[in-house]
């Protein structure tokens, strides 16, 4: 699972790179962003091509961005995690749903990277994440309600938001990321993960702010993706404690 994670990972880069710059991520060939060589297929094998080139372009020499490496260890580290967690029981519904949270997680990782530079949500991450939830909706039909209220419980909240706000108490694209997110986790799992991603938000901006001086503005995506993926795999169990206390 974790080479599986890792070869995907590096994809993600690709999509990271030419997503904000409207670049197609499918039919031009990775090349050095400095002197534009085409790599080769021995170029980029995750992890062990930038290890082995010492983190280098094979032509030119200028340094290959530790973004690489990282982005594709932690999407393999994530997928081992997310396949531990949730387990193999050989259900139809049970096995998908960990596929799809394997796919969600990095969608998120993606858009939440991007966001973080560019104060904005690439539109084809949140069509990605609602297509994954399309087709975890139509495995597990038999819970179609809770996907479908999902997609419009916490996204018609943060729309008023958006609408009263003019786009300045929230973004457009964090409305899609909930709706989307929605229709895969559920209406009760996503308003938890907007609750997390708004205290972890709130905590780690106001950290940030005053130790290295941040705009108050803040990409609120990665917040909110940290949120769906706490939500995804452990919010059933913090729904249970919870309810446990009344």
């Amino acid at each position: 699972m974790v080479i599986i994670g890792t070869i995907f990972g590096s994809f993600m880069n690709v999509c990271i790179l030419r997503l904000p710059i409207r670049q197609t991520i499918v039919s031009k060939r990775s090349h050095c962003m400095d002197c534009n060589y085409q790599l080769k297929w021995y170029d980029l094998v995750p992890l062990v091509s930038w290890i082995l080139l010492k983190g280098r372009c094979r032509k030119c020499g200028q340094p290959i961005s530790k973004q690489y490496p990282i982005i594709e260890a932690a999407n393999g580290i994530a997928w081992l995690v997310i396949a531990l967690v949730r387990g193999i029981r050989f259900e139809l519904v049970y096995d998908v749903t960990s596929v799809c949270y394997m796919a969600l997680f990095s969608a998120l990782l993606v858009l939440s990277v991007i966001d973080f530079r560019t104060y904005e949500i690439p539109l084809g991450c949140n069509i990605f994440i609602l297509a994954v939830g399309l087709i975890h909706l139509f495995v597990d039909y038999s819970n179609w309600l809770q996907y479908v209220i999902g997609l419009t419980a916490v996204s018609l909240f943060l729309f008023i938001i958006y609408t009263a706000s003019k786009g300045r108490g929230i973004g457009g694209g964090d409305v899609k990321l909930m709706a989307a997110c929605g229709l895969l986790i559920g209406w009760k799992l996503n308003i938890l993960a907007l609750v997390l991603g708004c205290i972890i938000g709130s905590i780690v901006h106001l950290l940030r702010m005053k130790l290295s001086g941040e705009d108050h503005v803040l990409a609120m995506g990665p917040y909110l993706s940290i949120g769906v993926m706490i939500a995804a795999l452990c919010g059933e169990k913090i729904l249970e404690v919870y309810m446990s206390m009344y």
